[in-house]
């Protein structure tokens, strides 16, 4: 058996939608699970008193990556055919600085508003209503967005293709800076806490 399955034709897009309902669903409690639908469980990381959330999603992160990596591997994955989002990297830098400081000042990002809202929070559905607002207006206004939008060369850019640097380096390497990030983060917590008398 080898994946990814949907690249295989072993089911089809009416299938593949009620299988992304079934993981957003397991996506979003997960998260409320681990308190990422409370916007001062999330804010906390810019404080640097509780860094949950990086420890949550860079484990997340290097997780998945050790997965994919040893799939391939075995034969059970071909990496060639798992999408890669296209790399258009000034627009993309811009909408990552304008999503982090949405996620700074309204203390959550989309998928953890969503979750705040399932659980009844106000301020959550708030902020949800705020990003169909911001979608309907960058709709609105992608006419005159577009050019920027597409600046790029619209290519899967990855770390290994881009630097010349063997797959199985790059992985080891995310796993080094994931033990040392939480180990940083285990001292900052630390120190910030004892700053606020915690």
């Amino acid at each position: 058996m080898t994946a990814p399955f949907f690249q295989y034709g072993m089911f089809g897009d009416e299938t593949s939608l009620v299988v992304a309902f079934f993981i957003g669903i397991g996506f979003g409690f997960f998260l409320e699970r681990a308190g990422f639908g409370s916007a001062r469980k999330l804010v906390s990381q810019f404080y640097l008193n509780d860094l949950a959330v990086f420890k949550v999603m860079f484990t997340a992160i290097v997780t998945a990556m050790l997965g994919v990596t040893y799939l391939g591997w075995i034969g059970w994955l071909d990496l060639s055919l798992v999408y890669l989002v296209p790399t258009y990297l000034m627009p993309q830098m811009v909408g990552g600085l304008v999503l982090g400081v949405g996620f700074v000042v309204g203390g959550y990002c989309p998928g953890t508003s969503v979750a705040a809202t399932a659980t009844g929070r106000i301020d959550g559905l708030v902020y949800g209503l705020g990003i169909f607002a911001g979608m309907f207006t960058f709709a609105e206004l992608f006419p005159w967005l577009k050019g920027f939008y597409q600046a790029g060369s619209g290519e899967a850019t990855t770390i290994p293709g881009a630097f010349g640097i063997p797959y199985g380096i790059v992985v080891f390497a995310v796993v080094l800076m994931a033990v040392g990030g939480f180990y940083g983060a285990g001292l900052l917590e630390k120190k910030f806490a004892a700053a606020a008398g915690e």
